[in-house]
């Protein structure tokens, strides 16, 4: 991914770079620490079940606007009932797919697993979802355009109009209202302005100037360093909701840790209140516990669904360690999808039974997100029979379903999102996340979209249905392996608009890299947790449940930790990016 010379920089927690001495020593203690701490993974390159490396990490934390982390952390149990309600619409889901199961055959399979089950009805009417939902603070939002004008250098044409339209927005007289509702504004203007609203006026203001500076022809490097450092972000957008497998329940808070222990050994204790509590582990392993209470059966088992190899075996041994210490009367099993083929059944009422007789109540899926998951129709036929069950699932296929990108995409849509909120501002607050979302169908506007990806292929992403990080096409690859796709092919892949997430600098700390680490350029995305229990007529539960980051170089497309892209990271809440840090 290349960067922007002008793509704004974040203020660091604390100031860089650090004595070389200092920095050396705090990172072995770090490095020790992560592993004591859990905060680990077992070496893909040199794998042993006997040995673990500390996962990559960032050594201090990043920052992001407390505000924005708010508001996400506040829009979560939404999204939890929005994708709830897209899981139990079946004409949705189906048409929605029609032609991406034409094409895809992995999520054909998943879904001819969706018509079996609901042809026969669904013996267990419960769900359990652990979602996440990810995001990437954007710094070039339309609705705030004399920040886009400014940094990255997108002036229109009529460069005068945009700003004198931005004034419009400063002043409360545009065309729209003023900043709209949502996570990228605050409230109407009819309605008393609170001091944030204020704030957030007197920061679009002064991007007017410079906005107007810039279609002047005046450099950007005049420009004072407060107002530089103003434009840093506008809003966040959503990069996706993961419905299956999602993990870091226990490395996002364990990141916390480590880097908290960073920050005391450097003498910066006073910057712990502004690393936000992370309940992640907790939330999401409650979650399973609330669901093995609904199914009732005192003897019965939460069982995880394991890759053949696990990697990143803390995440997913730490869920089940939380279980087994704070309701040790729940027992905790771990298969893979071929285990259960061999020694699964159901039994009289479709209970999920394992050797010895144990019975199921709550399956939570650690993989079957991917084709290389499913070596053989064995595999297959495992995941229909704990469809069939009478286990509780995370996810239900129609919730696996509900998380492909082709639905999420549909759900851009103002029009599609009305089917499943009702509420208008918590409508307007959903619609603002999604960023463009884009069909590559076999008709009027996909085609449309494919001529657009093939004239500016480096403002896009191309994703195809998976999970698992590693799959997505970027910028000047798009053209190419577009091309080589049928007409008919393209409709299992979308368009997504490039985020433009501004830059934070810091050290990237990797297993057998170089000592000391070099400060870099990065970029992070927050994933928020979201726990929702019930079936298609009520809501049990909903809640949101913690949240990680990840953090990538600037310069790299990818950014899944287990997936050796990213690094471990913890947001730093700053409540303005126009203090200089102490």
């Amino acid at each position: 991914m290349s960067v922007d010379p002008n793509t704004p920089v974040l203020r660091n927690c604390i100031r860089l770079p650090l004595p070389e001495d200092e920095l050396i020593e705090v990172t072995a203690k770090a490095k020790d620490y992560a592993i004591m701490h859990g905060a680990a993974m077992r070496s893909k390159s040199n794998f042993s079940e006997d040995s673990l490396n500390f996962a990559p990490f960032v050594l201090v934390p990043s920052s992001f606007p407390r505000k924005e982390f708010e508001k996400a952390v506040a829009l979560q149990p939404i999204i939890n009932r929005l994708m709830h309600n897209v899981a139990h619409d079946e004409e949705f889901i189906t048409t929605t797919l029609a032609e991406t199961i034409k094409v895809d055959e992995f999520t054909a399979n998943l879904f001819n697993i969706y018509r079996k089950v609901l042809a026969h009805g669904f013996t267990q009417r419960t769900s359990l979802g652990m979602l996440r939902s990810d995001l990437m603070l954007e710094s070039g939002c339309p609705e705030l355009s004399p920040k886009a004008l400014l940094w990255r250098g997108e002036a229109d044409e009529d460069g005068q109009a945009t700003a004198a339209a931005a004034v419009a927005v400063a002043a409360g007289t545009g065309s729209g209202g003023g900043v709209g509702v949502g996570v990228c504004g605050g409230k109407p203007r009819a309605k008393a302005k609170t001091m944030e609203e204020e704030e957030d006026e007197a920061a679009v203001k002064r991007n007017v100037q410079l906005s107007r500076a810039t279609v002047s022809g005046v450099s950007t490097s005049t420009v004072a360093s407060k107002d530089r450092k103003a434009a840093a972000y506008c809003c966040w957008k959503q990069v996706e909701i993961n419905t299956i497998a999602s993990g870091f329940g226990h490395l996002g808070p364990a990141s916390k840790t480590v880097q908290s222990f960073v920050l005391r050994e450097l003498g910066h204790a006073d910057k712990l209140p502004n690393m936000p509590h992370n309940n992640a582990l907790a939330g999401l392993c409650d979650g399973m516990v609330k669901a093995w209470d609904i199914y009732a059966k005192p003897q019965s088992v939460i069982l995880f669904i394991i890759e053949d190899v696990s990697y990143n075996i803390c995440d997913q041994r730490f869920h089940e360690f939380y279980i087994r210490e704070t309701y040790p009367h729940i027992k905790v099993l771990r298969r893979t999808l071929t285990d259960v083929h061999r020694e699964g059944k159901l039994g009289l009422n479709k209970e999920l039974l394992l050797s010895g007789g144990l019975e199921v109540a709550v399956i939570y899926f650690r993989a079957g997100y991917e084709p290389g998951h499913y070596h053989s129709q064995d595999e297959w036929d495992a995941r229909y029979l704990m469809e069939t069950s009478l286990a509780i699932k995370c996810p239900s296929i129609q919730y696996h379903l509900a998380g492909t990108k082709k639905v999420q995409q549909a759900l851009a849509q103002p029009a599609v999102l009305e089917r499943f909120i009702n509420d208008p501002e918590e409508m307007k607050a959903v619609g603002k996340i999604f960023t463009g979302l884009y069909s590559l169908d076999d008709n009027e506007a996909g085609n449309a979209s494919y001529e657009m990806a093939l004239r500016t292929p480096e403002k896009f992403v191309l994703k195809p249905q998976r999970e698992g990080g590693g799959n997505n096409v970027y910028g000047v690859d798009i053209p190419d392996a577009l091309k080589r796709m049928s007409r008919v092919e393209r409709s299992a892949w979308i368009l997504m608009d490039l985020i433009h997430p501004p830059l934070t600098k810091g050290y990237m700390v990797r297993p057998g890299a170089e000592m000391p680490p070099t400060i870099v350029d990065m970029v992070s995305e927050l994933g928020i947790f979201g726990v929702v229990i019930g079936d298609a007529d009520h809501i049990i539960h909903n809640y949101q449940a913690g949240h990680m980051l990840r953090t990538k170089l600037s310069t790299a497309n990818e950014g899944g930790v287990a997936a050796g892209l990213g690094a471990l990271d913890s947001p730093y809440l700053i409540d303005s990016d126009d203090e200089d840090e102490n």
